[in-house]
């Protein structure tokens, strides 16, 4: 249902508004789409807040952890009083102050093959900003399975990469085809990794969701962008067709 911009929205909002590709019809759009973020760390921090300060209507949350002191050097969306709260929690708090037009939907936990279909099918875009390959797989064999456009990211150390996925692209599993060995790749608990990187890479997704809920522009469909700091490089690689192997493109 569309939503009718009031004055102080209007105001709110007036530089999106001034955007051609944006304008009043666009910012009602964004007020009224979902967009889920899972996982309220690196990415989603900077991701999520983005969305709400952009105007998304509905944004939804997932995430099993507390603040942790060790999170604050990336994860924004997160303060040094939030420490030993749930991250879904301080998040909405963070977005509440930041927007009281949002509402946020808090899905406390992870996501798992049982709960993922309850979870995801009511929103329109989905951010996967999360930490490990299982649940990365999950989210895109079910994101293709049901034809729900997301945004995949990954980052660690000085290094961020990201895609999107929209129904008929080539999708994360055609690309990747499994996770990797248990510890073959590093956790930022292990490599490290500089929070601006992470702030990067997330505002990215914000604005690949956006594109989406708006049909703007060009979306990372059929690419793979990958993002060094220390050289300042994105490079834009263009990724094969639909991989006629992949086993969960074949299945749809």
């Amino acid at each position: 249902m569309k939503k009718v911009l009031s004055n102080e929205q209007l105001e709110r909002y007036s530089r999106n508004i001034l955007l051609k590709e944006i304008g009043i019809k666009g910012q009602e759009k964004l007020l009224s789409s979902k967009v889920l973020v899972i996982g309220a760390g690196g990415l989603g921090s900077p991701c999520a807040m983005y969305l709400a300060e952009a105007g998304v209507g509905t944004i939804g949350i997932v995430d099993k952890d507390v603040v942790e002191l060790t999170n604050l050097n990336r994860q924004i969306i997160h303060t040094a009083d939030k420490v030993g709260k749930n991250k879904t929690e301080s998040a909405k708090d963070t977005i509440n102050k930041l927007n009281p037009d949002i509402n946020v939907n808090l899905h406390e936990g992870l996501i798992t093959k049982d709960n993922i279909s309850d979870i995801i099918s009511e929103y329109d875009f989905i951010i996967d900003a999360t930490d490990n390959f299982e649940t990365k797989f999950l989210i895109n064999d079910f994101c293709v399975l049901n034809k729900k456009p997301f945004s995949h990211a990954g980052v660690v150390g000085l290094q961020g990469q990201l895609m999107t996925y929209v129904p008929g692209s080539c999708c994360y599993r055609c690309v990747f085809k499994e996770p990797p060995p248990k510890d073959c790749v590093p956790a930022c608990s292990q490599a490290g990794i500089l929070g601006a990187v992470a702030g990067v890479i997330g505002t990215l997704q914000a604005i690949e969701a956006i594109k989406y809920l708006l049909s703007i522009g060009k979306l990372l469909t059929g690419y793979l962008l990958t993002y060094d700091a220390l050289t300042c490089e994105f490079r834009k690689i263009k990724l094969p067709e639909r991989d006629k192997d992949c086993p969960v493109c074949n299945k749809i």
